[in-house]
Protein backbone atom coordinates (compact mmCIF):
# COMPACT_ATOMS: atom_id res chain seq x y z
CA UNK A 1 0.00 0.00 0.00
CA UNK A 2 0.94 3.60 -0.39
CA UNK A 3 2.83 6.18 1.54
CA UNK A 4 1.46 9.41 2.88
CA UNK A 5 0.25 8.46 6.32
CA UNK A 6 1.78 5.15 7.37
CA UNK A 7 1.11 4.82 11.07
CA UNK A 8 3.22 3.39 13.83
CA UNK A 9 2.47 0.17 15.68
CA UNK A 10 -1.11 -0.10 16.81
CA UNK A 11 -2.13 -1.10 20.27
CA UNK A 12 -2.01 -4.78 20.88
CA UNK A 13 0.31 -5.62 17.99
CA UNK A 14 -0.29 -9.24 17.10
CA UNK A 15 -3.82 -10.36 17.81
CA UNK A 16 -5.41 -13.73 18.10
CA UNK A 17 -8.97 -13.24 19.20
CA UNK A 18 -12.25 -12.46 17.58
CA UNK A 19 -13.73 -13.93 14.52
CA UNK A 20 -16.21 -15.77 12.59
CA UNK A 21 -15.12 -17.95 9.74
CA UNK A 22 -13.52 -20.66 11.79
CA UNK A 23 -13.93 -23.62 13.94
CA UNK A 24 -17.52 -23.49 15.02
CA UNK A 25 -18.93 -26.94 14.81
CA UNK A 26 -21.63 -27.69 12.35
CA UNK A 27 -20.81 -25.29 9.56
CA UNK A 28 -23.84 -23.08 9.77
CA UNK A 29 -23.85 -19.77 11.55
CA UNK A 30 -23.49 -19.65 15.29
CA UNK A 31 -24.44 -16.50 17.06
CA UNK A 32 -21.94 -15.38 19.63
CA UNK A 33 -22.64 -11.99 21.00
CA UNK A 34 -24.56 -11.15 17.86
CA UNK A 35 -21.83 -11.95 15.34
CA UNK A 36 -22.41 -13.93 12.16
CA UNK A 37 -20.11 -16.76 13.11
CA UNK A 38 -19.46 -18.97 10.16
CA UNK A 39 -18.44 -22.40 11.36
CA UNK A 40 -15.76 -24.42 9.77
CA UNK A 41 -17.11 -27.77 10.56
CA UNK A 42 -19.76 -28.38 8.07
CA UNK A 43 -18.14 -28.82 4.75
CA UNK A 44 -18.88 -32.22 3.47
CA UNK A 45 -20.34 -35.45 4.52
CA UNK A 46 -18.91 -38.69 3.31
CA UNK A 47 -18.62 -39.01 -0.38
CA UNK A 48 -16.79 -35.74 -0.69
CA UNK A 49 -17.19 -32.60 -2.66
CA UNK A 50 -13.76 -33.06 -4.07
CA UNK A 51 -13.49 -35.63 -6.82
CA UNK A 52 -14.72 -38.77 -5.14
CA UNK A 53 -12.30 -41.57 -4.98
CA UNK A 54 -9.03 -39.70 -5.12
CA UNK A 55 -6.90 -37.86 -7.60
CA UNK A 56 -8.33 -37.10 -11.00
CA UNK A 57 -6.70 -38.66 -14.00
CA UNK A 58 -4.92 -36.79 -16.69
CA UNK A 59 -2.33 -34.95 -14.60
CA UNK A 60 0.67 -35.83 -16.67
CA UNK A 61 3.91 -33.94 -16.33
CA UNK A 62 4.75 -31.41 -18.99
CA UNK A 63 8.43 -31.83 -19.03
CA UNK A 64 11.21 -30.83 -16.68
CA UNK A 65 12.06 -27.50 -15.16
CA UNK A 66 15.45 -26.37 -14.06
CA UNK A 67 15.61 -24.22 -10.98
CA UNK A 68 16.40 -20.53 -11.10
CA UNK A 69 19.32 -18.69 -9.58
CA UNK A 70 21.00 -20.43 -6.72
CA UNK A 71 19.30 -23.69 -7.60
CA UNK A 72 20.44 -26.63 -9.55
CA UNK A 73 17.92 -29.30 -8.82
CA UNK A 74 15.62 -30.20 -11.64
CA UNK A 75 12.06 -31.36 -11.43
CA UNK A 76 8.97 -31.70 -13.54
CA UNK A 77 6.21 -29.13 -13.60
CA UNK A 78 2.73 -30.50 -13.41
CA UNK A 79 0.72 -30.66 -16.55
CA UNK A 80 -3.00 -30.26 -17.00
CA UNK A 81 -5.08 -32.34 -14.68
CA UNK A 82 -8.56 -33.52 -15.39
CA UNK A 83 -11.51 -31.50 -14.28
CA UNK A 84 -12.22 -32.01 -10.64
CA UNK A 85 -8.60 -32.62 -10.02
CA UNK A 86 -8.52 -31.75 -6.36
CA UNK A 87 -7.38 -34.54 -4.13
CA UNK A 88 -10.15 -36.94 -3.23
CA UNK A 89 -9.94 -39.24 -0.27
CA UNK A 90 -13.59 -39.32 0.58
CA UNK A 91 -14.32 -35.65 0.69
CA UNK A 92 -13.42 -32.47 2.46
CA UNK A 93 -12.96 -33.11 6.18
CA UNK A 94 -15.33 -31.35 8.53
CA UNK A 95 -14.35 -29.73 11.79
CA UNK A 96 -12.08 -32.02 13.70
CA UNK A 97 -11.93 -34.51 10.85
CA UNK A 98 -8.66 -36.10 9.91
CA UNK A 99 -7.11 -34.90 6.69
CA UNK A 100 -5.74 -37.31 4.14
CA UNK A 101 -2.02 -37.79 4.36
CA UNK A 102 -0.52 -34.93 2.44
CA UNK A 103 2.37 -34.92 0.06
CA UNK A 104 2.17 -38.19 -1.82
CA UNK A 105 3.94 -38.22 -5.15
CA UNK A 106 1.64 -37.32 -8.02
CA UNK A 107 -1.06 -35.73 -5.88
CA UNK A 108 -2.90 -33.00 -7.79
CA UNK A 109 -1.74 -29.51 -6.79
CA UNK A 110 -3.49 -26.14 -6.80
CA UNK A 111 -1.71 -25.07 -9.99
CA UNK A 112 -2.86 -28.22 -11.79
CA UNK A 113 -6.41 -27.21 -10.89
CA UNK A 114 -5.92 -23.66 -12.12
CA UNK A 115 -4.37 -24.92 -15.35
CA UNK A 116 -7.35 -27.16 -16.03
CA UNK A 117 -9.61 -24.12 -15.65
CA UNK A 118 -7.64 -22.21 -18.30
CA UNK A 119 -6.23 -19.76 -15.75
CA UNK A 120 -2.69 -21.03 -15.25
CA UNK A 121 -0.42 -20.11 -12.39
CA UNK A 122 2.14 -17.48 -13.35
CA UNK A 123 3.75 -17.65 -9.92
CA UNK A 124 3.63 -20.38 -7.26
CA UNK A 125 5.52 -20.04 -3.98
CA UNK A 126 5.64 -22.31 -0.94
CA UNK A 127 8.04 -23.34 1.79
CA UNK A 128 5.66 -26.19 2.59
CA UNK A 129 4.92 -28.26 -0.50
CA UNK A 130 4.95 -28.56 -4.27
CA UNK A 131 1.97 -26.82 -5.86
CA UNK A 132 2.06 -28.98 -9.01
CA UNK A 133 1.69 -32.77 -8.97
CA UNK A 134 4.90 -33.31 -10.93
CA UNK A 135 7.05 -30.55 -9.43
CA UNK A 136 10.23 -31.89 -7.84
CA UNK A 137 12.43 -28.80 -8.06
CA UNK A 138 13.53 -26.57 -5.19
CA UNK A 139 10.93 -24.98 -2.95
CA UNK A 140 13.26 -22.57 -1.17
CA UNK A 141 16.89 -21.91 -0.41
CA UNK A 142 18.44 -21.48 3.01
CA UNK A 143 21.51 -19.36 3.71
CA UNK A 144 23.85 -20.27 6.54
CA UNK A 145 25.68 -17.68 8.64
CA UNK A 146 28.87 -18.42 6.66
CA UNK A 147 26.94 -17.29 3.53
CA UNK A 148 26.79 -20.75 1.96
CA UNK A 149 23.40 -21.86 0.62
CA UNK A 150 21.37 -25.02 0.17
CA UNK A 151 18.14 -25.77 -1.70
CA UNK A 152 15.25 -27.57 0.00
CA UNK A 153 13.22 -29.81 -2.32
CA UNK A 154 10.03 -31.80 -1.76
CA UNK A 155 10.41 -35.33 -0.45
CA UNK A 156 8.88 -36.56 -3.71
CA UNK A 157 7.53 -34.74 -6.77
CA UNK A 158 4.29 -33.11 -5.71
CA UNK A 159 5.13 -33.66 -2.05
CA UNK A 160 5.99 -31.94 1.21
CA UNK A 161 9.27 -30.10 1.84
CA UNK A 162 12.20 -32.27 2.95
CA UNK A 163 13.13 -30.28 6.03
CA UNK A 164 15.82 -32.81 6.99
CA UNK A 165 18.03 -31.11 4.39
CA UNK A 166 17.61 -27.78 6.17
CA UNK A 167 18.12 -29.32 9.59
CA UNK A 168 21.37 -30.98 8.59
CA UNK A 169 22.74 -27.98 6.70
CA UNK A 170 21.82 -25.46 9.42
CA UNK A 171 22.87 -27.55 12.41
CA UNK A 172 24.87 -25.39 14.79
CA UNK A 173 24.33 -22.26 12.69
CA UNK A 174 21.62 -19.68 12.08
CA UNK A 175 19.93 -19.91 8.69
CA UNK A 176 17.70 -17.55 6.76
CA UNK A 177 15.45 -18.16 3.74
CA UNK A 178 17.34 -16.56 0.88
CA UNK A 179 15.16 -17.59 -2.10
CA UNK A 180 11.51 -18.59 -2.31
CA UNK A 181 11.44 -20.38 -5.65
CA UNK A 182 8.66 -19.95 -8.20
CA UNK A 183 7.45 -23.40 -9.20
CA UNK A 184 6.16 -22.23 -12.59
CA UNK A 185 8.28 -22.07 -15.73
CA UNK A 186 8.37 -18.26 -15.36
CA UNK A 187 11.03 -18.46 -12.61
CA UNK A 188 9.46 -15.57 -10.70
CA UNK A 189 11.58 -16.29 -7.64
CA UNK A 190 11.30 -14.10 -4.56
CA UNK A 191 14.47 -12.78 -2.93
CA UNK A 192 14.79 -10.20 -0.18
CA UNK A 193 13.29 -6.89 -1.27
CA UNK A 194 15.47 -4.25 -2.89
CA UNK A 195 15.17 -0.68 -1.66
CA UNK A 196 11.59 0.62 -1.55
CA UNK A 197 10.03 3.81 -0.20
CA UNK A 198 9.65 2.48 3.36
CA UNK A 199 12.57 0.05 3.10
CA UNK A 200 15.42 2.46 2.66
CA UNK A 201 17.98 -0.31 3.14
CA UNK A 202 15.93 -2.98 1.43
CA UNK A 203 14.37 -6.03 3.04
CA UNK A 204 15.91 -8.82 5.08
CA UNK A 205 15.58 -12.60 4.89
CA UNK A 206 13.25 -14.52 7.22
CA UNK A 207 14.58 -16.75 9.99
CA UNK A 208 14.47 -20.25 8.50
CA UNK A 209 13.78 -21.86 11.87
CA UNK A 210 10.69 -19.73 12.61
CA UNK A 211 7.09 -20.48 11.69
CA UNK A 212 7.39 -24.20 12.38
CA UNK A 213 4.20 -26.23 11.88
CA UNK A 214 3.06 -29.70 10.84
CA UNK A 215 1.63 -30.40 7.40
CA UNK A 216 0.66 -33.88 6.24
CA UNK A 217 2.62 -35.47 9.08
CA UNK A 218 5.82 -33.52 8.39
CA UNK A 219 7.52 -30.59 10.08
CA UNK A 220 7.79 -27.53 7.80
CA UNK A 221 8.50 -23.81 8.15
CA UNK A 222 6.93 -20.59 6.87
CA UNK A 223 8.05 -17.08 5.97
CA UNK A 224 7.85 -15.39 9.39
CA UNK A 225 7.19 -11.63 9.27
CA UNK A 226 6.85 -9.34 12.29
CA UNK A 227 5.73 -5.76 11.73
CA UNK A 228 8.33 -3.03 12.26
CA UNK A 229 10.85 -5.64 13.38
CA UNK A 230 13.63 -6.87 11.15
CA UNK A 231 12.13 -5.66 7.86
CA UNK A 232 11.52 -9.16 6.50
CA UNK A 233 10.31 -8.58 2.93
CA UNK A 234 10.54 -10.38 -0.42
CA UNK A 235 10.07 -8.92 -3.88
CA UNK A 236 10.64 -9.45 -7.60
CA UNK A 237 10.42 -6.33 -9.78
CA UNK A 238 11.35 -8.11 -13.02
CA UNK A 239 8.76 -10.84 -13.41
CA UNK A 240 7.53 -12.79 -16.40
CA UNK A 241 3.90 -13.53 -17.27
CA UNK A 242 2.31 -11.67 -14.35
CA UNK A 243 -0.81 -9.57 -15.10
CA UNK A 244 -0.19 -5.98 -16.17
CA UNK A 245 -2.46 -3.07 -16.96
CA UNK A 246 -6.08 -4.20 -16.66
CA UNK A 247 -5.41 -7.90 -17.23
CA UNK A 248 -7.42 -10.36 -15.15
CA UNK A 249 -5.71 -12.30 -12.38
CA UNK A 250 -6.36 -14.06 -9.10
CA UNK A 251 -4.22 -14.99 -6.11
CA UNK A 252 -4.43 -16.84 -2.82
CA UNK A 253 -2.24 -17.39 0.20
CA UNK A 254 -2.30 -19.73 3.20
CA UNK A 255 -1.15 -18.10 6.44
CA UNK A 256 -1.02 -18.57 10.19
CA UNK A 257 -4.50 -17.54 11.29
CA UNK A 258 -3.30 -16.40 14.71
CA UNK A 259 -0.45 -14.10 13.64
CA UNK A 260 -1.57 -10.74 12.29
CA UNK A 261 -1.57 -7.03 13.07
CA UNK A 262 -3.64 -3.93 12.46
CA UNK A 263 -0.86 -2.28 10.50
CA UNK A 264 0.02 -2.01 6.81
CA UNK A 265 0.66 -4.41 5.23
CA UNK A 266 1.04 -8.17 5.26
CA UNK A 267 0.48 -8.70 1.51
CA UNK A 268 1.11 -11.20 -1.26
CA UNK A 269 0.53 -10.27 -4.88
CA UNK A 270 0.94 -7.79 -7.72
CA UNK A 271 2.71 -4.47 -6.99
CA UNK A 272 4.61 -1.55 -8.45
CA UNK A 273 7.99 -2.22 -10.04
CA UNK A 274 9.31 1.08 -8.65
CA UNK A 275 8.95 0.31 -4.96
CA UNK A 276 6.95 3.52 -4.62
CA UNK A 277 3.31 4.47 -4.31
CA UNK A 278 2.48 5.05 -7.98
CA UNK A 279 -1.18 5.82 -7.45
CA UNK A 280 -4.58 4.20 -7.15
CA UNK A 281 -4.93 0.87 -8.93
CA UNK A 282 -1.20 0.33 -9.53
CA UNK A 283 -1.15 -2.75 -7.33
CA UNK A 284 -3.47 -5.65 -6.48
CA UNK A 285 -2.39 -7.83 -3.57
CA UNK A 286 -4.26 -9.93 -1.03
CA UNK A 287 -3.96 -8.76 2.59
CA UNK A 288 -4.55 -10.56 5.90
CA UNK A 289 -4.90 -8.71 9.20
CA UNK A 290 -7.20 -6.54 11.27
CA UNK A 291 -6.47 -3.11 9.81
CA UNK A 292 -9.27 -0.55 10.03
CA UNK A 293 -7.26 2.61 9.26
CA UNK A 294 -7.11 1.94 5.52
CA UNK A 295 -10.25 -0.12 4.92
CA UNK A 296 -12.88 0.22 7.60
CA UNK A 297 -14.24 -2.15 10.20
CA UNK A 298 -15.25 -5.63 9.14
CA UNK A 299 -17.60 -7.87 11.11
CA UNK A 300 -16.21 -8.78 14.53
CA UNK A 301 -12.66 -7.96 15.51
CA UNK A 302 -10.83 -9.62 12.62
CA UNK A 303 -8.61 -10.77 11.13
CA UNK A 304 -10.07 -10.07 7.71
CA UNK A 305 -9.19 -10.63 4.07
CA UNK A 306 -8.77 -7.40 2.11
CA UNK A 307 -7.40 -6.13 -1.21
CA UNK A 308 -4.43 -3.78 -1.15
CA UNK A 309 -5.15 -1.79 -4.30
CA UNK A 310 -2.84 1.09 -3.28
CA UNK A 311 -3.80 3.92 -0.97
CA UNK A 312 -6.27 1.63 0.72
CA UNK A 313 -6.65 -1.89 2.08
CA UNK A 314 -10.16 -2.41 0.78
CA UNK A 315 -12.86 -4.74 2.08
CA UNK A 316 -15.45 -3.30 -0.31
CA UNK A 317 -15.81 -0.46 -2.83
CA UNK A 318 -15.11 2.18 -0.18
CA UNK A 319 -12.27 2.90 2.19
CA UNK A 320 -8.85 4.46 2.02
CA UNK A 321 -6.86 6.42 4.56
CA UNK A 322 -8.63 7.18 7.87
CA UNK A 323 -11.70 5.08 7.08
CA UNK A 324 -12.16 3.76 10.63
CA UNK A 325 -15.83 4.79 10.72
CA UNK A 326 -16.69 2.67 7.66
CA UNK A 327 -18.60 -0.53 8.52
CA UNK A 328 -18.21 -3.52 6.18
CA UNK A 329 -20.40 -6.35 7.56
CA UNK A 330 -19.71 -8.60 4.57
CA UNK A 331 -16.05 -8.85 5.67
CA UNK A 332 -16.33 -11.73 8.10
CA UNK A 333 -13.66 -12.34 10.71
CA UNK A 334 -11.69 -15.55 10.23
CA UNK A 335 -11.07 -17.51 13.41
CA UNK A 336 -8.84 -20.40 12.45
CA UNK A 337 -5.41 -21.81 13.19
CA UNK A 338 -4.63 -21.58 9.48
CA UNK A 339 -6.40 -19.21 7.11
CA UNK A 340 -6.81 -19.03 3.34
CA UNK A 341 -7.14 -15.56 1.80
CA UNK A 342 -8.11 -15.08 -1.85
CA UNK A 343 -8.38 -12.04 -4.13
CA UNK A 344 -9.82 -12.18 -7.65
CA UNK A 345 -9.26 -9.27 -9.99
CA UNK A 346 -11.02 -9.54 -13.33
CA UNK A 347 -10.66 -6.81 -15.94
CA UNK A 348 -13.06 -3.93 -15.51
CA UNK A 349 -14.81 -2.51 -12.48
CA UNK A 350 -15.00 -5.56 -10.24
CA UNK A 351 -13.09 -7.51 -7.59
CA UNK A 352 -13.85 -10.42 -5.29
CA UNK A 353 -12.57 -11.36 -1.84
CA UNK A 354 -12.89 -14.83 -0.33
CA UNK A 355 -11.53 -16.45 2.80
CA UNK A 356 -11.87 -19.37 5.13
CA UNK A 357 -10.34 -22.00 7.33
CA UNK A 358 -7.44 -23.82 5.63
CA UNK A 359 -8.20 -26.98 7.61
CA UNK A 360 -11.91 -27.49 6.92
CA UNK A 361 -15.16 -25.95 5.75
CA UNK A 362 -15.73 -23.88 2.63
CA UNK A 363 -14.70 -20.47 1.36
CA UNK A 364 -16.84 -17.47 2.28
CA UNK A 365 -17.28 -14.59 -0.15
CA UNK A 366 -16.41 -11.36 1.68
CA UNK A 367 -16.96 -8.99 -1.25
CA UNK A 368 -18.06 -9.46 -4.84
CA UNK A 369 -18.70 -6.15 -6.52
CA UNK A 370 -17.38 -2.85 -7.78
CA UNK A 371 -13.89 -1.54 -7.22
CA UNK A 372 -13.32 1.67 -5.24
CA UNK A 373 -13.33 5.03 -6.97
CA UNK A 374 -11.86 7.17 -8.30
CA UNK A 375 -8.89 5.74 -10.14
CA UNK A 376 -9.19 2.02 -9.42
CA UNK A 377 -10.83 0.95 -12.69
CA UNK A 378 -9.32 0.20 -15.06
CA UNK A 379 -6.37 -1.28 -13.23
CA UNK A 380 -2.86 -0.02 -13.92
CA UNK A 381 -0.92 -3.07 -12.78
CA UNK A 382 2.86 -3.17 -13.15
CA UNK A 383 3.55 -6.85 -12.46
CA UNK A 384 6.01 -6.93 -9.58
CA UNK A 385 5.43 -9.58 -6.89
CA UNK A 386 5.62 -8.76 -3.17
CA UNK A 387 5.45 -10.81 0.01
CA UNK A 388 5.29 -9.44 3.54
CA UNK A 389 4.95 -5.70 2.83
CA UNK A 390 2.88 -3.17 0.92
CA UNK A 391 3.68 -2.05 -2.61
CA UNK A 392 5.88 0.78 -1.36
CA UNK A 393 7.56 -1.42 1.25
CA UNK A 394 5.19 -0.47 4.09
CA UNK A 395 6.47 -2.83 6.75
CA UNK A 396 3.96 -2.82 9.61
CA UNK A 397 2.22 -6.09 8.76
CA UNK A 398 2.64 -9.27 10.78
CA UNK A 399 2.04 -12.80 9.52
CA UNK A 400 3.46 -16.18 8.54
CA UNK A 401 3.17 -17.24 4.89
CA UNK A 402 3.12 -20.93 3.93
CA UNK A 403 1.98 -21.06 0.32
CA UNK A 404 0.46 -18.92 -2.39
CA UNK A 405 -0.09 -18.68 -6.12
CA UNK A 406 -1.02 -16.08 -8.72
CA UNK A 407 -2.87 -16.78 -11.97
CA UNK A 408 -3.34 -15.07 -15.30
CA UNK A 409 -7.08 -14.89 -15.82
CA UNK A 410 -9.97 -15.04 -13.38
CA UNK A 411 -10.98 -18.64 -12.54
CA UNK A 412 -14.60 -19.67 -11.95
CA UNK A 413 -15.97 -20.10 -8.44
CA UNK A 414 -15.92 -23.88 -8.78
CA UNK A 415 -12.16 -23.73 -9.29
CA UNK A 416 -11.75 -21.62 -6.14
CA UNK A 417 -13.58 -24.34 -4.22
CA UNK A 418 -11.36 -27.07 -5.64
CA UNK A 419 -8.20 -25.16 -4.73
CA UNK A 420 -9.46 -24.61 -1.19
CA UNK A 421 -10.31 -28.31 -0.90
CA UNK A 422 -6.81 -29.16 -2.11
CA UNK A 423 -5.32 -26.95 0.63
CA UNK A 424 -7.51 -28.67 3.24
CA UNK A 425 -6.45 -32.10 1.97
CA UNK A 426 -2.76 -31.15 2.35
CA UNK A 427 -3.21 -31.50 6.11
CA UNK A 428 -2.22 -28.19 7.67
CA UNK A 429 -1.71 -28.63 11.39
CA UNK A 430 -1.66 -32.43 11.21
Amino acid sequence: MGSGGKTGPGSGGVASSGGSVGSGSGGASAATGGRDALGSGGASASGGRVGSGGTATGGSAAGGRTSGSGGGATGGRGGSSAAGGAKGGGGLPGSGGASPAGGASGTTGPCDIYETAGTPCVAAHSTVRALYAAYGGPLYQVRRSDNTTKDVLPLTPGGIADVSVQNSFCSGSKCTISILYDQTSNHNNLLKSPVAHWLTNGGTEADASAGQIMVGGHVVHGIYVTGYSGNVAYRNNATKGVAKGDQAESMYMVVDGKRYSDQCCFDYGNAETSGNDDGNGTMEAVYFGNDITWGGQGQGKGPWVAADLENGVFKCDKGGWQSQSLSVPSAKSITAAFAMAMLKGPSGNHFTLKGGDAQSGVLTTMWDGARPSPGYAPKKLMGAIILGTGGDGSNGGTGTFFEGAMTLGNPPDATDDLVHANVVAAGYGH
